[in-house]
Parts: C-alpha cells; sequence; structure tokens
C-alpha cells in the first residue's frame, strides 16, 4: 500500500514539475503517433530490446501512441541519433546523458533505481575468482577493458580510480587496453579470460547472471565506488511538455508491474531531472583537470 501511495506522489510530482515550468502545454491530440525509445547498448542490441520491450509495451497502453524500440552499436549512437531528432525518448548511462544535454537537446526525466530502490548504482572492477590478482595494487601489467568512451562505471568513474587513488595512466599502467563497446561484453571478457580485469557496474552484472551468462563465483569484485547517479530516461527536450510528463508518468507506473520488473532487472524508475547529474559533470572536469597534469 505504501509503495502504490509513493509510486502515486511520484507521478504527481513529475506532472506539478513539468506543468510549472511556464512551457505551453500540449494536447495528446498534439502528440506524434508514434515515439521512438533509443537504447545504449549495455548489452546486445537484441537483448536490450527483449529487456525493455515489456515496458515500450506499458508506454504504448498508457499513452496510446505506437512505441519503437531502438539500439545503436555505441553510445555515441544513441546521443547522435537524439541530436538530428531521430529518438524522441532515450535510456542513457549518466555519462552519456551528460554529453546529450549538451549535444542533442536531452531533458532527464527520470532515473533508474537498483533493487535496493536506491537512485543509483556502483562501480566495480572485477576480475576472475581463480586469477592471482587480489588487490588493486596486483593490476599494472594487465590486460584491461573499459566498456565505452561515454561510459560512466565503464570509463569515466575507474579514470578517477587511476588518477586520483592510484595516480597511474591506464595507457601507462597496463599492458593493453581495451574497449569491449558493452557491459555485458567486459563480464564476458572477464569470465572467457579475454582480458584480466574489467569497470562495469553492479546493475549490469546482476543482470548477466539473471540471464544464466555469468556466476557470481566466476569473478572477484577488487573495488566499488560509491553510488553513481542512476541511468537516465531523458526526453528530448522540445516535445510537448505533456507528452514528458505522460512519459515520465508511465515509467514510474511501471514500478507496480511485478513480471515486467523482472524481466527488466533493476529496481524501476525514480523522479529524476538535470540537476541530478551535476555530480558526473564534476567528474568530468576533475578527469579533465587530472589529465592535464
Amino acid at each position: 500500500m505504501f509503495q502504490k501511495a509513493r509510486q502515486l506522489t511520484a507521478v504527481c510530482v513529475v506532472f506539478i514539475a513539468l506543468i510549472l515550468s511556464g512551457t505551453a502545454m500540449a494536447t495528446p491530440a498534439k502528440w506524434p503517433a508514434k515515439i521512438r525509445i533509443g537504447f545504449i547498448p549495455t548489452e546486445g542490441g537484441s537483448a536490450v530490446e527483449s529487456r525493455f520491450q515489456p515496458l515500450a509495451d506499458h508506454v504504448k497502453e498508457s499513452l496510446g501512441v505506437e512505441v519503437e524500440i531502438i539500439s545503436a552499436s555505441d553510445y555515441s549512437g544513441v546521443i547522435t541519433a537524439m541530436a538530428h531528432k531521430h529518438l524522441d525518448f532515450a535510456y542513457f548511462g549518466p555519462k552519456s546523458y551528460v554529453e546529450a544535454a549538451k549535444k542533442a537537446n536531452a531533458q532527464a526525466i527520470a532515473l533508474e533505481l537498483n533493487k535496493e530502490g536506491e537512485p543509483g548504482y556502483y562501480g566495480v572492477v572485477i576480475t576472475r575468482k581463480d586469477s592471482s590478482v587480489t588487490t588493486l595494487a596486483q593490476i599494472k601489467g594487465k590486460v584491461f577493458a573499459f566498456t565505452d568512451p561515454n561510459s560512466t562505471s565503464g570509463y569515466l568513474v575507474p579514470n578517477i580510480l587511476f588518477a586520483r587513488d592510484l595516480k597511474v595512466k591506464p595507457e601507462n599502467y597496463f599492458r593493453q587496453v581495451k574497449f569491449s563497446g558493452s557491459h555485458g561484453a567486459s563480464i564476458l571478457s572477464v569470465k572467457n579470460g579475454a582480458v584480466d580485469v574489467a569497470a562495469t557496474n553492479n546493475i549490469d552484472l546482476d543482470r548477466m547472471i539473471q540471464k544464466g551468462q555469468a556466476t557470481l563465483d566466476d569473478f572477484r569484485i577488487l573495488w566499488t565506488s560509491e553510488l553513481i547517479p542512476g541511468a537516465p530516461m531523458a526526453a528530448r527536450r522540445d516535445l510537448p511538455e505533456s507528452l514528458k510528463a505522460a512519459f515520465a508518468g508511465a515509467l514510474l507506473t511501471f514500478n507496480g508491474d511485478k513480471e515486467g520488473m523482472a524481466h527488466l532487472q533493476n529496481g524501476g524508475y525514480g523522479f529524476a531531472d538535470d540537476s541530478t547529474y551535476d555530480t558526473i559533470r564534476y567528474l568530468k572536469y576533475l578527469k579533465k583537470k587530472m589529465a592535464a597534469k
């Protein structure tokens, strides 16, 4: 009962916040007949589409419009697609959202919760459980995998770790640095021995385990970050305010769909706005400042 009350309150907050923004509200009659939602490649394209299909069906039913899921081969592809108005909404990582807000007129309207209900997730650095590497101090000279230059837990956050805490540059510290393209690929690369160490996050690690592609016993977690703001669902800022409010409301009410949530493999959605990601902007600034030294 209390969970449903919180969900209803959150939906009301979204609607009130958008209504008070001062922008004229367009009626549903002026909404597009179909909305296109883009997704960064946290895993393979078909896996992304399968995982988010129940949510897309819920949005379609809630808004009364057709919904198309579009996955890209890399993070920048989603940013570019929104910049050219080929997407109306998109699921970004925090860092890729910050880029999209600057380059593609993106506006955060909700964020992904973890399974404990926290408004975010944790970056992790992993190796194989049977590896001789047991501490961060032992990863020097190994083969290391980042995810994508626009990834938060797969690039930005571990770079802060290397520069601020270890005081090293990855290109000089490791025998080889790779970019896997997705968190799923990084996780499997460690499991299969293609790389020694990789940066990923607890949510995507849990997803790979739930899909049966890995087990927790396959890995040793060498380091865990502080809480990172959850991956945002963002709208193109120039869309009708009523459409953005209705989309955010649909995300929040989806939290009550147990079967759909099991498919989504996260803790649901909570309210977010652009300021939620100011911490990511600071981390980007910090990385740039430390790189200049």
